[in-house]
């Protein structure tokens, strides 16, 4: 009885590794992150955040345990740099289609580092299907060196749609228009807003996932608060995170990166996913991103 015991084990074995062909879902989800990923240069030794070979397999060793299947990233130069950590062998590497941007100046408080190329992308992982739509290259308000939104359809099961951002920095809270920020900040707004009532008229499963440099938990947020004017049905934005503090910088309690979804989108979210990747409790000052990523999972 003993052989055929084992043979019975080995083969429930094989069976589970046939069913479990991509081991980051959990039956019929996808788990969806963003990752400001602080100046990712193509190069070792470049950009305000210059890096080594050591620091960017520390960079790959992360994403393997945050373990997701598809990123939404910021702040890195460009496909080259995003698979110095996201291995083409193992993921799609979808670029903004901006044109690189003519910042050149010195890297503030960092003499003798030059910043570089910001932009906007996904990493999917091979055998997830998706589509790409066109960039919502409007959120550069005509501005050659803001970013643009990149915009693509995943589907596991049923699709959802996915706009990457990185909003306007320097306003992460208020509405002051003597500030020189504010008024380009809350000028992306009805071009974000545009994208988002489109999808809610459509009927899109949508989530709008990324940096959007603002505090839009605190009570009573006027970037939010506009955002959120309820028409049409299905346009408002709820923020996976709640009311969770964040965790990845002891001085910052509040989020500016967020997984904000539509009303289709929110009823498909599981409970309790969302998840803030804290670099496996290291130390903050071996954190290698001034970010932490975030994520959730949404039923297919």
């Amino acid at each position: 009885m003993v052989k055929p015991l084992i043979a019975l084990t080995l083969s429930a074995v094989f069976l589970l590794g046939c069913v479990g062909v991509t081991p980051t879902r959990e039956a019929d989800s996808l788990k969806i992150a963003s990752w400001n990923m602080e100046h990712l240069a193509e190069r070792d030794g470049e950009g305000c955040s210059p890096r080594t070979e050591a620091d960017y397999a520390r960079l790959r060793d992360h994403a393997a345990a945050l373990n997701a299947d598809v990123i939404a990233f910021q702040e890195v130069q460009n496909k080259a740099a995003a698979e110095r950590v996201f291995d083409p062998a193992l993921y799609d590497v979808v670029m903004s289609s901006r044109p690189t941007s003519t910042r050149s100046g010195e890297c503030r408080g960092r003499p003798g580092l030059f910043i570089q190329n910001q932009a906007v992308g996904f990493a999917i992982r091979k055998g997830v299907p998706w589509t790409r739509n066109a960039d919502l290259n409007a959120l550069a308000l005509g501005n050659p060196d803001l970013r643009w939104g990149v915009d693509v359809t995943v589907s596991h099961g049923r699709p959802v749609r996915l706009l990457a951002v990185h909003l306007k920095s320097g306003c992460n809270s208020g509405r002051e228009p003597t500030d020189p920020d504010c008024p380009v900040l809350f000028d992306q707004l009805p071009v974000l807003e545009g994208w988002t009532e489109a999808r809610a008229r459509d009927g899109e499963a949508f989530v709008v996932l990324g940096d959007w440099n603002r505090r839009l938990a605190s009570r009573g947020d006027a970037f939010l608060s506009d955002l959120n004017d309820g028409d049409p049905e299905g346009s408002v934005l709820n923020l996976a995170s709640g009311d969770q503090a964040a965790g990845c910088k002891a001085r910052y309690r509040e989020y500016i990166d967020f997984i904000a979804t539509g009303a289709a989108a929110t009823a498909r979210l599981e409970s309790g996913s969302f998840e803030e990747y804290v670099y496996g409790g290291s130390a903050e000052a071996d954190h290698p991103s001034d970010h932490c990523p975030i994520s959730v999972r949404i039923r297919g």
